[in-house]
């Protein structure tokens, strides 16, 4: 769907002035259009995914996170044009992560991902940003560096946002692989494996996943409890 800018801009622009003075009618206006523009930018790019014979995120949870990967983008934080999204709307057993190439617009892996242990079984429902919770951690992050610990190479993570997943990086949440993170498991489990909290890989696409996101590319890690934008103020 094309939609006219100008007329969006002069819709916000008559509702503006009718609105009470606390608000200047100029500001409303210029960030509503600033946020119609960005949904209408994500609305484009998904519109013109390459699938790579992969599936493709929800709309809707694909235009959350890019809202954030443009502000993101834009103040700094992360640097690299792309965007990985968790979706935990979803059941483990589905693909539920994907890692997208927005230089070219191309899907470039869809992969099985674990929640933390104390979140759900097979569903993720409950999320924490404290220590020992074993919960994983919602909203925005920015990739970090690569280590090599108790499983192998490891991508650290840096929260965003204060008091939802800043802890991030102190609570030893990261991206790593696990053979609990697999097709096999699922079959003789009837639900994928768990984590202590992290975002857990299939083994044979670690390396690969990790090596392409690290060092300052954006992960969201979305979930229908958290339908938000991104609030500068809470950014760290």
């Amino acid at each position: 769907m094309i939609y006219n800018l100008t007329a969006v801009i002069l819709l916000f622009l008559n509702v503006s002035s009718s609105t009470n003075n606390t608000i200047k009618p100029t500001v409303l206006a210029s960030n509503t259009v600033a946020k119609s523009k960005m949904l209408l930018e994500a609305e484009y790019v998904f519109n013109h995914l390459n699938a790579n014979q992969l599936s493709l995120p929800d709309f809707n949870t694909f235009t959350h996170a890019m809202s954030g990967f443009y502000e993101l983008k834009e103040s700094g934080l992360i640097q690299k044009n792309i965007l990985t999204l968790v979706d935990f709307s979803l059941s483990s057993n589905s693909k539920r992560l994907w890692v997208i190439d927005l230089d070219t617009n191309t899907v470039l892996y869809n992969s099985l991902v674990a929640h933390g242990r104390n979140s759900g079984d097979e569903f993720a429902n409950s999320f924490s940003n404290s220590g020992d919770s074993f919960k994983s951690s919602l909203g925005f992050y920015a990739t970090g560096e690569i280590y090599f610990g108790k499983h192998g190479n490891s991508l650290r993570l840096d929260g965003l946002e204060k008091g939802l997943n800043d802890k991030a990086r102190s609570r030893g949440v990261v991206m790593h692989g696990a053979d609990y993170v697999a097709e096999n498991f699922i079959k003789n489990n009837q639900r994928l494996g768990r984590s202590l909290g992290c975002p857990a890989l299939p083994i044979e696409l670690t390396d690969e996943i990790i090596n392409l996101i690290k060092n300052k590319s954006c992960l969201y890690i979305y979930h229908p409890s958290l339908v938000h934008a991104i609030n500068p103020k809470l950014i760290s």
